[in-house]
């Protein structure tokens, strides 16, 4: 019976069992298949990272300080891969969100106010990222972009509702490639490449606060909060699909579903970086060089590369703005209905029918449409989301002192707990962001 059908039927109890296939499996298809079969949520959460907001950080950041941010890039791959498995690894393990796994962790008022904060976050990100679409739409058809914010708020909107977590996944999926228009802009700017090998391999010290302040920025947008939740909640949503006789999915996880997750984390997050990457250089070798550093929207980045690096450039850039907020705005609601459901027990998932899961749905629905009203209530959307960029890298190291703290915990985990290494790395990845926010305030 498919859930998308309007019968709500009572959850089951999880098995302790982990998965296993059918007992006559299909003769198994080409490693090509293979290999992209086993992209999912990884690949499309590492993407989702470099959505407009993070496209309009990434962009102040090479147009105020040129290339020398270059080196952030390489050095948060490892973190934030190491971040999303530890998040997978959780929704896999324990067949919950990470809101849930939070809760028998942590007294339920505190995870209530960071759903809440994540709420708040998301929805000024949708607001900004919205406009970042719409200023995009309107350079490439001439329409007022209020039109725009509009149509993509509510279309995205019906689609999340909608369509089911395969036909949702398959589509974001596809909208990964559209980062690939960041990568052949970079190279259309011809940038001195000695000197960027050489910021990219020896990181330059923030030398005052607004350096540090972007500093934190970065490692915001980069490691997020909301990726935390969406990465967890899609594994739950992963092992729906491949078990649709459960309606909750079986604890434990074996080692070629973990060794999968692995591969798909990296290259996602390899992807994310290498964008991340490329639109730092972009703006750095145009924009920087020609003493442009003030950035108000993704309008006027999009603008301001025209004459520096040719119209095919900043179409390429235009483009790519469009195809990524298409892919990280049900990523932004989605993360906060899951965070939010998990806290108050509400009947959650993208494959539940609209009347099983109103208020999980409601989430996505109020954060829709509060993004498009700030659109028109005069706020700086770049501005906005830049701050909220550096609430996030505040944030989140606290975040993932708890994700440790669950991790850790053999109970928890079904005595599959995080490995020593992973734990490590998470843990410097907390104290690097503990330390880029104080030098905030001692710069």
């Amino acid at each position: 019976m498919s859930r998308r059908q309007n019968l709500c039927l009572p959850e089951q109890l999880e098995s302790s069992q982990p998965m296993t296939a059918p007992p006559h499996s299909p003769a198994r298809p080409g490693a090509v298949r293979r290999f992209l079969a086993v992209l999912g949520p990884g690949v499309i959460t590492g993407a989702a990272d470099d959505d407009p907001s993070g496209v309009a950080t990434y962009s102040i950041a090479g147009a105020q300080l040129g290339t020398t941010l270059l080196w952030t890039a390489v050095v948060t791959w490892p973190l934030m891969a190491a971040v999303q498995m530890m998040c997978a690894r959780i929704g896999m393990v324990t067949g919950q969100g990470l809101g849930s796994a939070l809760m028998k962790k942590l007294p339920r008022p505190l995870v209530l106010l960071t759903a809440l904060a994540l709420l708040i976050a998301n929805t000024l990100n949708v607001g900004a990222d919205l406009a970042g679409m719409a200023d995009a739409a309107h350079d490439l058809t001439g329409w007022k972009s209020g039109y725009y914010v509009v149509i993509f708020g509510v279309v995205l909107a019906v689609i999340t509702v909608q369509f089911s977590y395969h036909r949702i996944a398959a589509g974001l999926k596809w909208l990964v490639l559209s980062l690939f228009a960041y990568v052949g802009t970079a190279f259309i700017t011809h940038p001195a490449w000695r000197s960027v090998i050489r910021d990219t391999l020896v990181p330059s010290w923030p030398k005052d606060r607004a350096a540090w302040t972007m500093l934190v920025a970065i490692l915001g947008t980069t490691i997020s909060p909301y990726l935390f939740f969406w990465q967890s909640s899609e594994e739950v949503e992963e092992a729906h699909q491949k078990d649709p006789r459960l309606l909750r999915p079986r604890t434990r996880a074996t080692a070629d579903q973990l060794r999968n997750r692995r591969l798909d984390v990296g290259i996602g997050t390899f992807f994310s970086n290498l964008v991340m990457f490329f639109i730092i250089l972009t703006c750095a070798t145009t924009l920087h060089r020609a003493g442009l550093t003030k950035i108000e929207t993704a309008h006027d980045a999009s603008a301001a590369l025209q004459p520096l690096a040719g119209k095919f450039a900043s179409l390429l850039y235009t483009a790519g703005l469009i195809g990524v907020g298409c892919l990280a705005i049900p990523t932004l609601t989605g993360s906060a209905a899951y965070a939010l459901a998990e806290t108050f027990r509400w009947r959650e998932g993208l494959d539940e029918p609209f009347n099983c899961a109103r208020e999980f749905y409601g989430v996505v629905i109020l954060a829709t449409l509060c993004g498009i009203a700030l659109n028109f209530l005069h706020i700086n959307p770049v501005q906005a989301l830049y701050w909220s960029a550096v609430l996030n890298g505040v944030l989140s190291p606290f975040l993932l002192v708890a994700i440790l703290l669950v991790a850790s915990d053999r109970r928890i985990m079904a005595d599959q707990p995080s490995a020593w290494s992973s734990r490590l790395v998470v843990g410097f990845t907390a104290v690097l962001m503990f330390g880029a926010a104080i030098g905030i305030f001692v710069a």
